[in-house]
């Protein structure tokens, strides 16, 4: 196979086009605890479940910007990242 700029950024390991996995832990805490939130919309358990959910998604952009299986997912990871961390300083 050929190590072009699109197969880096679109292939995985195996050759295989990868663009969506299956969710992993860290993604289906944040999706719980995000629809959590929205019956408990007030109070310490949504702010608790607020911390939860940043700090699941946080983790689930991290590991695909450090141990993503190619260029697109490791992109993902970074504007996920940027996102959540822009959305909580305004």
């Amino acid at each position: 196979m050929q190590n072009t700029l699109i197969d880096k950024t679109f292939r995985d390991s195996d050759g295989k086009i990868v663009l969506a996995q299956m969710p992993n832990l860290p993604l289906i805490v944040w999706v719980v605890a995000s629809l959590l939130k929205l019956l408990f919309t007030s109070g310490a358990i949504n702010m608790g479940l607020d911390a939860v959910a940043f700090g699941s998604l946080f983790t689930w952009a991290w590991e695909e910007l450090f141990q993503g299986v190619n260029y697109f997912r490791r992109t993902l990871g970074l504007a996920v990242l940027i996102i959540i961390i822009v959305s909580k300083i305004q």
